[in-house]
């Protein structure tokens, strides 16, 4: 019979009584296992010691092997952060200087550990430098300073200026566009930075985020700008542009895509129109335009709206000029069936992604920078894009009716399949 092998014991496995006995005490201390100051850091610390000591020793016999002559010549110490907190580092050194560490190599100053992913995620999820500090404390007992948190989440700025400068698809059928304003220290005081969001639709009905931009204000002037980088960066054609109701933006729009439809947001519409309405009128006053823009036909559009002047142009007119004056960019969505009626009527898609960036950093007031601000929010979209990044649904019914309507102007740009 084979003979039956000992089991082996928490003595057998740590022969010294003292370690064996603080690493019970902690284990029922219930504090993390791998935190500043625990035995288990300490282990940590000394086994990646033993391993650059066995590194150095293999090195040392293959030069003699290949007879060279070549000795140890002391240690260099630094430290390295880890999940474990910082380790104090002993790397031997030789003679000649040819000795390579591979475990912890000259100049390193982090053992593999995924810290470097988990401040990322940190600061993703709308934290502020000294949040993510506090986090890291709680959560590994590491201490890092703010200096180096910021220069791991600076390792995205060419990430993210690769993002902002990408080729983007020749056409798209619906373009988004919207600005959220956000506080930053600009020129040595915090300020209102206009922070403008381009979301689209492409051909195939896949959403994504064209670009982000800031300035100093929201103006059509800006938007130019912000239209001609779409060009420049290989955005030939928009079917379907939906804006608010800013001043100048209809022209800045079709000096760059003099084709592209531009349907102005009803809701913002409405918002804005009924300002100056009395409160107690105001529920009847919007109940009302609802019969206009929820008409099943421009003509049907039409009549509702003179209905409408008829009950409240005496004592609003200015309110009925204003739906005069942009009728037809307010009811360019009644030239599209219904499924892409309620797609183009609002920017409210825009202003959802808006939505997903305020949640995320509502505990922050204000930024340092330009640069802060766009890092964290692009980390935050990064981080965060199965809720904006999708297809649009029912797109397929959708994409007959462009081909329908705009023909080789649209099918051209389809991916065969």
């Amino acid at each position: 019979m084979a003979k039956k092998k000992k089991k082996e014991t928490l003595e057998d496995l740590i022969p010294d009584a003292n370690l064996r006995d603080r690493m019970v005490e902690h284990l029922y201390s219930k504090k993390p296992l791998l935190s500043e100051g625990s035995v288990f850091s300490e282990l940590l610390q000394s086994m990646v010691n033993k391993m650059l000591d066995g590194e150095a020793t293999d090195f040392l016999d293959e030069e003699r092997a290949s007879g060279q002559e070549n000795k140890r010549n002391g240690y260099t110490s630094k430290q390295v952060l880890s999940a474990a907190g910082p380790l104090s580092i002993r790397t031997p050194r030789d003679r000649n200087g040819d000795f390579e560490p591979e475990l912890v190599e000259k100049g390193q100053r982090e053992l593999s550990s995924g810290v470097d992913e988990q401040i990322i995620a940190l600061y993703a999820q709308g934290n502020s430098v000294e949040d993510v500090r506090r986090l890291l404390a709680k959560l590994y007992g590491i201490s890092v300073s703010a200096g180096k948190i910021s220069a791991i989440t600076d390792k995205v700025l060419p990430e993210i200026q690769a993002w902002r400068s990408r080729r983007l698809r020749s056409l798209y059928a619906i373009v988004y566009l919207d600005a959220v304003h956000f506080k930053v220290r600009y020129e040595g005081q915090y300020t209102s930075r206009a922070f403008y969001t381009v979301y689209g639709i492409d051909a195939e009905g896949q959403r994504d985020l064209l670009g982000l931009y800031i300035n100093e204000n929201e103006g059509a002037s800006r938007w130019g700008l912000v239209l001609e980088d779409l060009k420049d960066r290989g955005v030939e054609d928009v079917l379907v542009f939906c804006t608010d109701d800013l001043s100048g933006f209809s022209e800045a729009i079709s000096e760059v895509y003099p084709l592209a439809i531009i349907q102005k947001c009803i809701v913002h519409k409405v918002r804005s129109s009924t300002r100056f309405v009395d409160d107690k009128e105001v529920k009847s006053v919007r109940r009302d335009l609802r019969t206009v823009y929820t008409a099943p036909s421009r003509e049907a559009a039409q009549t509702a709206l003179e209905a409408f002047a008829v009950t409240w142009g005496g004592k609003y007119d200015r309110l009925v000029d204003s739906w005069k004056a942009d009728w037809e960019e307010l009811m360019a969505f009644m030239d599209y069936p219904k499924e892409m009626r309620r797609m183009i009527y609002t920017t409210n898609p825009v202003e959802a992604l808006h939505r997903i960036i305020r949640k995320l950093i509502k505990g922050k007031a204000a930024w340092v920078s330009d640069t802060a601000l766009i890092k964290q929010i692009y980390l935050c979209l990064v981080h965060n894009e199965k809720s904006w990044k999708r297809n649009a649904l029912g797109w397929k019914s959708i994409q007959r009716d462009l081909i329908q309507k705009y023909g080789e102007r649209y099918s051209r740009h389809l991916i065969e399949k």
